[in-house]
């Protein structure tokens, strides 16, 4: 119980604290060396504890307090082993190096002399040096071995005791019993308080500590009588109807006092009785499981009171109605309760020396109430997610899913705890119970703190709206997540020793490739890195807007210059970075021939696509702002990025082309150097027109606009005879060639007015249709063609232009039917 009770705790101060935790255990070589060198190594009483902890793990009779005690000196010895691992290290890597120097040994024949004396006595060094060395990794590896063998033999008793079946609460029979205990505690303290009243010597006490006790006694009681209401009345006056930030957060503040200064009320009034010397052993150990209790209650109802809140102007944390909040704050006070009891009911238990059967008798009520309320709890978390789901057009979403998911945690807690409890497994009943209380206690105090972590981002950045789809609050409430983590592992059962040992072996790191990856190795990697990152943006920007524009080079070719020294500069940051973080690149040399397998077959287009922009920015084929056609796209170079290049074309859609396509494909660049360009523009008049005098006007035309240049001149070209038309083009040259379709239109308008001014037509196109069978006249009562049979064949024109037929377009035949009109 106490185990639990303190993992709650130690859950607190690592939420609060959690850097302070970190920051002794990681020791750098240098540190460890010099506590090497001072404290030394005694083996000696090493193998005294080795022995004496291996007898304990044989025998099996030990306690658990007395293993766990062991534990912690192995522990200590295998931190000071580790650091001994790292004696001699500089040393030990030049003797090293100076045999590498010298190289292996010739297989046959002899070596000069000089050189092998050198080698034999590089090699008796390197012994001498590896000889500490060796002895601690032998002694960290026993080490290790003694941990793991007390790890498992206290977990082995954990589990037995829990699949024990002791005295079952539900039988009559032990129910006598429970009641001569707390009958006997009772009479304990009565008669302690009895005897120190009879004695003159408690008596002078008292008379001499009544100042104090009075004052004690007075605030204890006032603070419990009005310390709550002072908190809420403060509270309403700050948070108001609609409190910006900074209030919500002062509200916040003064909220706590609902749970300190009844505590403090509490805490005086203990301390008034133990001053007063009326109270006994029994009575001490009363007031020493009291206060804990009492504290467990009071931050209980605290955390109802914001989860469950009767007026909150920021919305409720669950979408509950005002009476489903009162049973939330009902619930989760009464929650409190029966964990405080868990607590008080335990420490009696064990002072007052009761009986397992009594024990079990008087805790089982506390049992059968925890699972009524994780019920009730249960209920209200479902109620929220059909709330979730109603409001999100059937969807619970994330907050809906998770309540739904603890709902049905709950549940199964609530019946199967109980049950346990009555069958005789008190202690497994007591392992799911007691946990899952504190646990839900704990998710509550997580809420809270995630809500005003989100207010305090609404204060610094002023921007309400954006602070539900914002990124940091959403990082800060991980990290609270990750930081709650040990003390969730502590309430269920982790010991204190097991999560010491996963940080040490955390902050050790694992071996991949010959390489040691530890957190600090990372943090480190990371740091130079974001350094070396900085820089590199910090000496583009500079080219960018300072150095390169006091040059010649056009657009692309600074655009190309800054995209170079960034890749450049990143990749030194990474090399930087590795060596710094201690990283041997050579271990990593089986790893990176499998990834190099892995580029060969699986990302050969990535890799080509790199390679390929490198070659762009390099030749520069292509630059930002070109105007260019690949693939039938036409656009302007936007961005040209390592792996692709952004083009966005005339429709003002971006086209995402992989750079391989142009160093292996067709690229057309009309702007690649100068934006000189050249215009056609066809025309076509109607046959019969005066062709000198319509190539007269579209010269006038060509050279009249503004952004054709005259060297070379314009030039006009009779391409030919149509089907319909004559077909003449306008060929000029451009002195920006991004105008073309502006000159296009502007020449066209020009044409149609001159044509228009000098009677030119510009035709549209032309069939003739022939008829082979004339239609006979139509006579006065005679019959139609069609009644006669000699119904004409009209074929439809293939052309856009309507034709219509009229009489006076048809000649009459020679009544033989083989005629031919027009």
């Amino acid at each position: 119980m106490r185990t639990r009770l303190a993992g709650l705790w130690l859950a607190l101060v690592v939420a609060l604290a959690g850097v302070a935790v970190a920051g002794p255990l990681v020791v750098s070589p240098a540190q460890a060396q010099g506590q090497q060198a001072q404290e030394g190594l005694d083996y000696e009483a090493w193998e005294n504890l080795a022995a004496r902890v291996e007898q304990a793990l044989e025998g099996g009779e030990v306690a658990t307090p007395v293993l766990e005690d062991l534990r912690g000196q192995v522990a200590a010895f295998r931190q000071k082993f580790n650091d001994a691992q790292g004696t001699n290290a500089t040393t030990l890597k030049t003797v090293r190096d100076q045999l590498s120097a010298l190289g292996s040994p010739p297989e046959t024949g002899s070596e000069p002399t000089e050189i092998a004396t050198q080698r034999a006595e590089l090699e008796r060094r390197l012994a001498r040096l590896e000889a500490p060395v060796r002895t601690a990794e032998l002694a960290r590896s026993r080490a290790d071995g003694l941990i793991a063998g007390i790890d498992q033999t206290i977990r082995e008793r954990e589990t037995a005791e829990l699949l024990r079946i002791g005295p079952t609460p539900v039988n009559p029979l032990h129910w006598p019993d429970a009641l001569r205990a707390l009958y006997r505690l009772a009479g304990d303290v009565s008669g302690e308080v009895v005897r120190s009243w009879q004695s003159p010597i408690e008596r002078t006490i008292l008379k001499d500590n009544l100042p104090v006790i009075l004052v004690l006694t007075l605030v204890g009681l006032v603070l419990l009588a009005r310390g709550r209401r002072w908190s809420m009345r403060l509270m309403r006056r700050l948070v108001g109807e609609a409190p910006s930030a900074g209030r919500w957060i002062a509200s916040f503040g003064a909220s706590l006092g609902e749970w300190l200064l009844p505590y403090a009320g509490i805490a005086a009034l203990v301390r008034a009785a133990d001053t007063s010397g009326m109270v006994g052993v029994r009575g001490e150990m009363l007031l020493d499981a009291l206060l804990p209790a009492a504290f467990i209650l009071l931050l209980a109802r605290w955390l109802a009171q914001r989860v469950f809140p009767r007026h909150e102007p920021r919305g409720p944390v669950l979408h509950l109605d005002d009476r489903c909040r009162y049973s939330g704050r009902l619930y989760g006070a009464l929650l409190g309760l029966v964990v405080a009891a868990f607590h008080f009911v335990q420490a009696v238990a064990e002072g007052a020396d009761w009986s397992e059967a009594a024990t079990n008798v008087v805790i089982f009520p506390v049992q059968v109430l925890t699972g009524l309320l994780l019920w009730r709890l249960a209920a209200l978390l479902g109620l929220h997610s059909r709330a979730c789901m109603a409001e999100n057009d059937g969807e619970a979403g994330f907050s809906g899913r998770v309540a739904r998911l603890i709902a049905r945690v709950l549940l199964a807690v609530a019946v199967i705890g109980p049950l346990l409890a009555a069958a005789g497994y008190v202690k497994a009943a007591q392992a799911l119970m007691l946990p899952t209380a504190l646990s839900v206690l704990l998710l509550a105090a997580l809420v809270i703190v995630q809500r005003l972590l989100t207010e305090l981002y609404v204060m610094v950045t002023g921007n309400r709206e954006g602070a539900a789809d914002s990124l940091v609050p959403v990082l800060a409430g991980f990290a609270l997540v990750l930081v709650s983590v040990p003390g969730f592992a502590l309430i269920w059962g982790a010991r204190p020793a097991q999560l010491m040992e996963f940080w040490t072996r955390f902050t050790q790191g694992m071996s991949l490739g010959g390489v040691q990856i530890s957190p600090v190795v990372f943090v480190t990697f990371a740091a130079v890195f974001a350094m070396g990152y900085v820089v590199t943006r910090l000496v583009q920007g500079a080219l960018r807007n300072t150095i390169l524009p006091k040059t010649r080079l056009d657009t692309g070719g600074r655009n190309a210059i800054v995209s170079g020294v960034g890749y450049v500069g990143i990749f030194l940051a990474a090399v930087i970075a590795i060596t710094s973080a201690g990283i041997d690149l050579s271990s990593l040399a089986i790893v990176a021939g499998a990834l190099s397998v892995g580029i060969g077959f699986g990302l050969q287009n990535i890799v080509s696509n790199f390679v390929a922009g490198i070659i762009l920015l390099i030749e520069r084929p292509i630059s930002e702002g070109d105007w260019i056609e690949v693939g039938g796209q036409h656009g302007y170079v936007k961005a040209i990025s390592v792996r692709s290049t952004r083009i966005e074309t005339f429709d003002r859609t971006d086209v995402i082309v992989p750079n391989a396509d142009f160093v292996s494909g067709t690229v057309t660049n009309y702007t690649r150097g100068n934006t000189v360009g050249r215009v056609i523009v066809p025309v076509g008049v109607a046959y019969g027109t005066d062709t000198r005098r319509v190539e007269a006007i579209l010269r006038e035309v060509a050279e009249e606009h503004p952004m054709v240049l005259m060297n070379p001149a314009p030039n006009i070209v009779f391409r030919g005879f149509g089907a319909s038309s004559l077909d003449f083009e306008i060929r000029a040259i451009l002195r920006d060639v991004n105008w073309v379709m502006n000159v296009h239109s502007d020449m066209n308008h020009e044409i149609a007015r001159r044509f228009a001014e000098d009677g030119i037509e510009v035709p549209f196109p032309q069939q003739d249709v022939w008829f082979r069978n004339a239609m006979p006249a139509r006579g006065a009562g005679g019959p139609s063609g069609a009644e006669a049979g000699t119904e004409a064949a009209v074929p439809q024109a293939p052309s856009a232009a309507p034709v219509q037929l009229t009489e006076a377009d048809f000649e009459a035949g020679d009544g033989d039917g083989d005629g031919g009109g027009r």
